[in-house]
């Protein structure tokens, strides 16, 4: 990974050239916003014509711009860091006034996506804590940052999910990979804690199974039988299953679900664009039913 300055003077704080690598912990977290594309390039990015899934328009704004300026206007997020093999390539159209923003950095990413994150985080340039993202999660919102980062306290990894029963009751048409458990079904939310260096074991383990990202029971076999079969009969709730899994790694790991139903929606698919657009434009309004406004751990 090698982190590059954007077009500011010599001294300004997001270069960060001949840098210690190392620092105590600043308030506020680091979010790195995942904006680089998987070997062979991005099937949805070739139907747009565009080089990159990070300069696709929704709803008149490329994906970068929106989830950058999502993670700027959260108060949680002290300096955002986009992490991509070309950052550089990225900062046209829209997003090139990102390349003025002070808390903005741009670092390339290598072969991995958790390898990369690996080398970036606890760096002098993403301090812990840190907040992962990626940039196709365009209907994120100030407040999702919020919910979800106040459920993290007290442990060393979260990861939020949404719930299907709450997806679905607003979206119908959304098709996502659920996971299944005993208190419900649950998918990713794209949004990962990140709270201190205890964290390296889980990012080797990603490193070894992103390329079942999609595939559940595979991701659940990594942390032995007596797991996958708890899973697989559903007597384990999501957040007792998670906390299992953590143990494996000498962590504590925790599951934040979130209330709003766009929390689970990512754009991977020609759907997935039309309805965030259609959601992005008002032309969807969602009921918000009896769910509670704020975030809940699983139990």
């Amino acid at each position: 990974m090698t982190t590059l300055p954007t077009d500011m003077p010599p001294d300004h704080p997001s270069l960060v050239f001949n840098r210690p690598r190392y620092r105590q912990p600043d308030p506020g977290w680091t979010a790195i916003l995942l904006a680089g594309q998987r070997p062979g390039g991005d099937p949805l990015a070739a139907q747009f014509g565009v080089a990159s899934k990070a300069l696709i328009m929704v709803a008149g704004t490329s994906m970068l711009r929106r989830v950058a300026d999502t993670l700027l206007d959260s108060p949680e997020v002290r300096r955002v860091i986009i992490l991509a093999q070309d950052p550089e390539a990225l900062l046209i159209g829209d997003a090139a006034p990102l390349r003025a923003r002070p808390r903005v950095v741009l670092a390339r990413s290598g072969p991995g996506i958790a390898t990369s994150i690996a080398e970036v985080a606890g760096s002098v340039d993403a301090p812990w804590p840190v907040l992962v993202t990626t940039v196709d999660h365009v209907l994120l919102t100030p407040a999702m940052v919020a919910e979800f980062l106040s459920g993290t306290k007290g442990c060393d990894v979260a990861v939020g999910f949404g719930e299907r029963r709450v997806l679905e009751r607003s979206y119908p048409e959304s098709r996502r990979t659920w996971l299944r458990f005993s208190d419900g079904q649950y998918s990713g939310a794209n949004l990962f804690a990140l709270r201190n260096a205890k964290v390296g074991a889980a990012l080797a383990l990603w490193a070894g199974i992103e390329q079942h990202r999609k595939k559940g029971w595979k991701l659940i076999s990594r942390f032995g039988p007596g797991l996958l079969l708890r899973a697989v009969t559903r007597s384990i709730s999501l957040e007792a299953g998670l906390g299992r899994a953590g143990q494996r790694l000498s962590i504590a790991a925790r599951p934040v679900v979130l209330s709003a139903p766009e929390a689970a929606i990512d754009v991977d698919k020609p759907g997935d664009l039309a309805l965030a657009e259609a959601i992005l434009s008002g032309e969807r309004v969602t009921d918000p039913g009896p769910f509670a406004p704020a975030a809940k751990l699983a139990s």
